[in-house]
């Protein structure tokens, strides 16, 4: 079974801990869009690790990385991320592929990020400023350099210098340096040769020869560029649409979809977000959630669990089943909200609606349910849940139009419910 981990609301939503809770049954795991704005955090015998290019499952031994063609690389960002993995004694050399045809993110793309964040002024996008987009931005204006531009250095010379030109007009100086650039760039070029494949070929061998794979997506669909809640989006392609141009595989080797989804919702950054708190209950779910951005460290805008968003994401990436994540941090609470619906102009809207001007003025439309007093924290039975919990999973089942397949009560790998007879025990009947 070759399976797709994808975001199901605005990311943050717990991917990193379902990868690695799935990768035991896959022997590769691969990347196939985004770049170190992600921050995939995964405990494991007690050690928090956030990884940001290298896929969830290198925790696991004797299994693949791969780096698609997809995701844009800064390559001082990966060797911090290897040389981190290594101090802690998980081998990252001998286990990770990058793709000859992946997008290098260079040292003033940062700076025309946060160039372009300035001049929104109010309608800032709320970007990592990693320089993610204009990375994203050189490569489909062609003019961003590969990994495998990093083979010919005379080609790669004329490239780097009028990439620096196009740089220093559009800041308006003539600080950066080319040929800095460049050398930069000749020596990432040498400690990167090991790691760099054609990902397409590797694994499409690899399917021939029966391996498992892992897709794992990065950020969520409401923040994928053509599906998302544009302009407040990502700048790539984080919806399963991904999958096959991010690794240069056809549709059919996707055998399944796993969304993820957190008991409640977050969001990161602008954009609209219709069941948004404010005041006790927002701080409570964001201090009990540890609502912060692994990446930045940004409070996370926090509401409750919004069904129209889910939805959407339910349908535009044919999600078989949902992993839900935090419902713990629920624990505690008097009565817990569902938003089902929108409703904007007199209108009641159920689907999710493409202009970002009418999502701005959506006010949700709310079921209530009686919260709970005894924790979920750790449980790992359905049957451990207290009553009222197993309503508000089997409610959100129902408005979503998709099954809770995992439920996370915790933080750590063995704080999770793999739900009977759903689709993860039937795609891995070993689990349980």
């Amino acid at each position: 079974m070759n399976i797709a981990v994808i975001g199901a609301q605005w990311g943050d939503e717990g991917k990193g801990k379902i990868v690695d809770l799935l990768t035991p049954h896959f022997s590769i795991v691969a990347r196939y869009q985004g770049g170190h704005n992600a921050g995939h955090t995964v405990y494991a015998q007690g050690t928090r690790y956030v990884l940001h290019l290298i896929p969830s499952g290198i925790l696991h031994p004797r299994v693949t990385c791969v780096i698609g063609n997809g995701v844009v690389v800064d390559p001082r960002a990966l060797f911090e991320e290897v040389d981190f993995l290594g101090a802690q004694g998980i081998e990252v050399d001998n286990r990770l592929l990058i793709s000859e045809r992946a997008h290098l993110i260079l040292p003033y793309h940062r700076e025309l990020e946060l160039l372009s964040e300035a001049r929104r002024g109010d309608s800032k996008i709320g970007t990592t400023s990693r320089g993610i987009g204009p990375a994203y931005e050189d490569k489909v204006g062609r003019r961003g350099i590969r990994v495998v531009d990093l083979r010919d250095a005379a080609a790669l010379a004329d490239q780097v210098r009028e990439n620096v030109d196009a740089r220093n007009h559009l800041i308006g100086d003539a600080a950066l340096d080319w040929r800095k650039v460049y050398e930069q760039l000749l020596t990432y070029g040498e400690r990167l040769r090991p790691w760099v494949v054609d990902v397409s070929a590797f694994l499409t061998r690899a399917r021939a020869e029966g391996r498992a794979i892992l897709f794992e997506g990065a950020q969520g669909a409401l923040l994928d560029v053509d599906h998302g809640t544009y302009p407040f989006v990502t700048s790539s392609s984080a919806s399963v649409g991904g999958v096959c141009t991010g690794l240069g595989l056809g549709p059919r080797a996707i055998d399944g979809v796993l969304g993820v989804a957190k008991a409640y919702t977050t969001r990161v950054g602008g954009g609209p977000l219709p069941t948004e708190l404010s005041g006790a209950i927002a701080e409570r779910l964001r201090e009990t959630g540890q609502e912060y951005g692994a990446s930045t460290g940004r409070p996370r805008r926090c509401g409750w669990y919004d069904a129209v968003a889910v939805r959407y994401a339910v349908r535009v990436n044919g999600l078989d089943a949902l992993a839900l994540t935090k419902l713990d941090v629920l624990d505690g609470l008097d009565e817990i909200r569902i938003c089902t619906a929108y409703r904007a102009n007199g209108t009641t809207l159920e689907d999710f609606p493409a202009d970002i001007r009418q999502l701005a003025l959506c006010e949700p439309i709310y079921e209530t349910l009686a919260g709970w007093s005894q924790p979920t924290h750790g449980a790992r039975k359905l049957g451990e849940l207290p009553e009222a919990a197993r309503r508000y999973v089997t409610r959100l089942e129902e408005v979503s139009g998709a099954p809770a397949a995992i439920i996370s009560t915790g933080t750590d790998r063995s704080e999770t419910i793999a739900v009977e007879d759903s689709a993860v025990t039937r795609w891995f009947p070993s689990w349980i």
